[in-house]
């Protein structure tokens, strides 16, 4: 059975630019898959008092690292209109001279939700109706293929087309939601402690076109030490059902020389 990548994602709400940047080197020199970063408009809902806003982070990024993939985990597609959001991540696409970029789509949250308390700060959308919600992502998802496609309309031939294009990855926590993203997407993200994590990716699995590529499988879970290693039963898991990616979420700030020594 083939492992997953072992990825890692940081925490700007706990977390200052220059102890995210040390430890974003670190993760690069220890030979993480990738780097993921979360896209919130404030710190309180992550457990932290500050925040960077995702694609300018991702950016920072793109400029400061030499080759790690980059990924947002999750945009929230009513952050941004969604032409901003395909701008931005073709933008981190060039910054990064070309290496593989993961768009993390979100659906964005109910106005009930503790997770939409930003959004009414700042008096934004919060779409109340899950069926919209999921219709942006498709949206979404339209949008991108439209602009990023080698042949594309006019009306788009100024606009940045990245090479290779984002790997678009929808994460999931409804089987509606799968069953888009394996339609739609190039992957799926799931929460691995959901317990209906395998039914998500099945669904998706089931949903997808069989002349489509295979449907790229990413999970991520709380770090702990234990999960590092490639012979925790989580890990053994994973690789049964063929997960792709692990994002190993990291809400501290982080200990570089532990993420530098994290996968000898």
């Amino acid at each position: 059975m083939r492992q997953p990548s072992v990825d890692l994602q940081l925490n700007a709400a706990t977390t200052p630019w220059s102890l995210l940047h040390e430890a974003s080197l670190a993760a690069e020199e220890a030979g993480f898959g990738a780097l993921w970063v979360f896209d919130h408009l404030a710190g309180r809902s992550l457990r932290g008092d500050r925040m960077l806003e995702c694609t300018t982070w991702l950016g920072a990024l793109a400029a400061t690292t030499r080759s790690i993939a980059l990924g947002s985990m999750v945009a929230n597609v009513w952050n941004r209109e969604p032409g901003v959001l395909a701008v931005a991540a073709a933008s981190v696409a060039e910054i990064g001279g070309g290496r593989q970029v993961f768009l993390g789509l979100g659906a964005g949250t109910s106005p009930t939700s503790s997770f939409a308390a930003e959004q009414h700060a700042v008096a934004a959308r919060v779409e109340p109706d899950l069926a919209a919600r999921h219709r942006r992502v498709e949206h979404t998802l339209d949008l991108l293929d439209a602009m990023w496609h080698p042949e594309r309309h006019e009306r788009f031939e100024t606009f940045p087309l990245p090479h290779p294009r984002p790997v678009t990855v929808v994460g999931v926590n409804s089987a509606a939601l799968a069953a888009l993203a394996g339609r739609r997407a190039d992957g799926i993200n799931v929460r691995w402690d959901d317990p209906r994590a395998v039914d998500h990716i099945a669904t998706a699995r089931a949903a997808r076109d069989p002349a489509a590529p295979p449907l790229l499988v990413t999970t991520y879970a709380f770090w702990s030490d234990e999960l590092v290693d490639p012979d925790h039963p989580d890990r053994r898991s994973m690789a049964a059902i063929g997960v792709d990616r692990l994002v190993i979420t990291l809400l501290d700030p982080p200990d570089t020389e532990r993420i530098a020594t994290a996968l000898r």
